[in-house]
């Protein structure tokens, strides 16, 4: 009886030191553990009249996604995460960009969606603090956080901040007749009702009123007629670089001599490629081009860029790219991948924590409605070349 005792309790002593064992060994994995995904989500237009621009933010933010990566990923309370990028084509199309995002929280169980288009954004900011996802929102549209919304962090700076030196530049060197032709879009219909009555309080005269559907057009000749027969001093267009630039090329074609207010979308180093020289938008006024900015990090993002796409990068790059990196460091300080609301509070931080080789731009902080505190620029097209000009 004695043996057998003896036998329970070494047996007993032998099991409680197997146990603690295992824990030992689970905590040790707990802090060190394996290495875990956490998916962001991308909606925007890879397809379409729309997809050079949805190209230029997808790869900005695929970039920093691959450096995140190949650097070993990031550790956020002990554990370590690599980033699986999940992308979803909404062809520039708002309830294709809804339904994406639905799909990206159900399938992909995303804690962020990044988009790039402002119909697109607010068809999600009816689900999304619902849904517990964060919209990092690539659009200058201004109602895109007056709305409130708790769960969206704007990208880049307002374009209200661009009307008045912009209306000031063309008012000075061209004339007070103005043509108005943007996008379509929301975005572009927000612009024009902003830009409208300021250019008349100034003083000038709207000469003709319209836009294009760059989803539906491609032969802009009619609309520039009827918009010259007004005779106009300056003309203001914008949407996606590519058919903008066509725009401002068959006004020329055309016998407009006068300057354009090229709205914040649209970018003059992209434009350029289009019709082959700056020349073209001679006279113009839009937003200053990346390459011809010098901040800390912009010269290495620029070679970085050039050297894995093959061509130089506009603003949509650069600003995707950083704000890959905030988030990240956003995720670090509020000690959570998978909480939109925690993720969101710790912006700030975020911006704080920046790498200052990865400050392509320079963003102070965070405004209470959810903008990133941009400082802006613009750029004007003078003899052929652009020139930087500082905004107050």
């Amino acid at each position: 009886m004695k043996h057998i005792k003896k036998v329970a309790w070494l047996l007993l002593v032998v099991m409680f030191l197997s146990l603690l064992a295992a824990c030992n060994t689970e905590g040790e994995e707990g802090s060190s553990g394996e290495t875990q995904e956490v998916s962001i989500g991308y909606s925007g237009p890879l397809s379409g009249p729309a997809a050079y621009y949805g190209e230029a933010t997808f790869t900005g933010l695929e970039l920093a996604v691959d450096e995140i990566n190949e650097a070993g990923g990031f550790d956020v309370d002990g554990q370590n995460y690599t980033i699986d990028l999940v992308s979803l084509d909404d062809q520039y199309l708002p309830n294709e960009a809804a339904s994406n995002a639905q799909r990206l929280v159900e399938e992909n169980d995303v804690s962020v969606v990044y988009t790039p288009h402002s119909g697109g954004i607010m068809a999600q900011q009816v689900l999304n603090e619902q849904e517990e996802f964060m919209i990092m929102a690539y659009s200058s549209e201004p109602a895109i956080t007056e709305q409130g919304n708790s769960l969206t962090v704007a990208i880049p700076p307002r374009y209200d901040g661009y009307i008045a030196p912009f209306t000031e530049y063309a008012m000075e060197n061209h004339g007070n007749k103005i043509a108005l032709l943007p996008t379509s879009s929301q975005y572009g219909k927000d612009w024009n009702e902003r830009l409208e009555p300021y250019w008349q309080e100034q003083g000038g005269e709207v000469v003709f009123n319209s836009s294009i559907d760059f989803n539906k057009d491609t032969d802009f000749f009619t609309i520039l007629t009827n918009a010259l027969e007004n005779d106009p001093d300056v003309i203001f267009i914008g949407g996606p670089s590519q058919p903008t630039a066509k725009v401002a090329q068959q006004a020329r074609e055309l016998g407009f001599e006068g300057g354009f207010i090229i709205m914040d979308q649209a970018k003059l180093d992209e434009m350029k490629d289009v019709t082959g020289t700056y020349e073209t938008f001679e006279g113009s006024v839009g937003v200053n081009p990346l390459q011809y900015s010098d901040y800390p990090g912009t010269a290495e993002f620029l070679e970085k860029y050039q050297e894995e796409f093959d061509k130089v990068p506009g603003s949509e790059a650069g600003f995707h790219y950083i704000s890959a990196y905030i988030l990240v460091e956003a995720m670090k300080a509020a000690g959570t991948v998978d909480d939109a609301h925690a993720i969101r509070e710790h912006m700030q931080q975020g911006i704080e924590a920046l790498p200052e080789d990865k400050k392509v731009y320079d963003i102070p902080g965070i405004l209470d409605e959810g903008n990133f505190d941009v400082i802006q620029s613009m750029a004007v097209v003078e003899n052929g070349e652009v020139v930087p000009v500082d905004i107050d």
